[in-house]
């Protein structure tokens, strides 16, 4: 009997000792979430992992002390080969020893003599047996250490772990549950299926993966929660969860720097309601001037959520290093605003999407996605 996908991940994590762990850059709280849920569990059960994301992942989130195992690239997964040329003198035997802080390797000849124009180094391959690729739609997303390291998706077996609807399913093994809330909430089966022990999920998996849920349904208040995300989130909570850590840091306490950038945020705020939406956008000199990092545009969407009525979706433009980044959230159910950032290349799911452009900025690039987006709700109108 073939076996489901979530056998399939299963299976290849059991089998599995050195794992690298990815998702997607600008982490949202699903992506980080899960990340250090399953790089925590794969460490308790004895792995050795790698958990990288190409941004640090936002301050609100530093609750989780573990959270600073994320790095941001990884080269040391990678062997050093060291090459000898033996064409013309053998080999007799090999031996290494440590002295200080040097590693010296000790080459015998068979007769004659090595000289240092015989000896090369180079990189080797990556010593990872699986990558495990979470809440990224494709690989794109994952950003520099796909950019840089492309070799490696195709010399070492993928899997793949998402809840979105838009997922490009780019990996050999495609766990894709587009009835969860999140990828967390995906997680949750697997580490049930992974270890066969219900109180295996300890108080720090459990906090991590309740902070995807409760992110990515923004507290249980979007129309993406399901009966099933309540329970998921009510048995992570009886693992020792602190459900009250995840609302006190994420929803209760802001930094001046947040609350300055969310007033401009709304300053800026323009109304398409004739086009049945709303939107905003953050210039750098926006972060600049309120001392806010770039991470700290997450949750504004969500405030401009709440302010908006009649209309079917918010978005927040922004600029971030040197591109144009796009957050969609719809107000309703029967708006895909995942189909409105494939106007723009991204991709989502129903109630929240993004998108980039690369190399611009909101001077260039505004007018022509409000235009874009006025003439996709225009069509859309029309067929009604």
């Amino acid at each position: 009997m073939e076996l489901s996908p979530k056998q399939q991940v299963v299976e290849a994590l059991k089998n599995s000792q050195r794992i690298l762990l990815l998702t997607h850059k600008n982490p949202d709280g699903d992506a980080v979430g899960s990340i250090l849920a399953l790089y925590l569990s794969l460490k308790k059960l004895g792995k050795d992992v790698v958990a990288v994301c190409n941004d640090p992942a936002p301050s609100v989130f530093e609750y989780m002390s573990q959270i600073k195992e994320i790095s941001q690239n990884f080269t040391n997964g990678r062997d050093f080969v060291i090459s000898l040329d033996v064409s013309q003198i053998k080999a007799d035997k090999i031996m290494y020893k440590v002295v200080g802080d040097k590693l010296n390797i000790i080459v015998t000849p068979a007769k004659g003599n090595f000289t240092p124009e015989m000896v090369s180094s180079t990189s080797g391959s990556f010593n990872f047996e699986t990558v495990v690729v979470l809440d990224s739609t494709d690989l794109d997303r994952i950003g520099s250490p796909y950019e840089k390291n492309p070799e490696v998706f195709y010399e070492i077996p993928v899997v793949n772990i998402d809840h979105h609807a838009g997922n490009d399913q780019f990996g050999k093994i495609n766990l894709v549950d587009m009835t969860a809330t999140s990828t967390s909430e995906v997680l949750v089966s697997v580490l049930e299926a992974l270890t066969g022990d219900p109180k295996f999920i300890d108080e720090e998996i459990a906090t991590a993966l309740l902070t995807g849920i409760i992110t990515d349904t923004n507290s249980f208040q979007n129309n993406n929660t399901t009966p099933k995300s309540l329970t998921v989130a009510a048995q992570l909570v009886a693992f020792g969860a602190h459900q009250q850590d995840i609302i006190k840091y994420i929803y209760k306490t802001k930094p001046l720097s947040t609350l300055r950038l969310w007033g401009r945020a709304l300053s800026n705020l323009r109304d398409e309601r004739g086009d049945h939406f709303v939107w905003s956008q953050l210039y750098k000199k926006d972060f600049l001037e309120c001392s806010a990092a770039e991470t700290e545009s997450s949750g504004v969407i969500d405030e401009l959520l709440k302010t908006a009525a009649g209309v079917d979706f918010v978005l927040l433009l922004s600029e971030k290093g040197n591109d144009v980044h796009g957050s969609f959230r719809s107000t309703n159910k029967n708006t895909d605003v995942a189909e409105i950032a494939k106007l723009f290349g991204g991709g989502g799911h129903v109630m929240a999407a993004a998108f980039q452009i690369n190399n611009s900025t909101l001077e260039k690039a505004s007018n022509m996605i409000i235009t874009k987006i006025k003439e996709y709700q225009m069509t859309k109108q029309s067929k009604l």
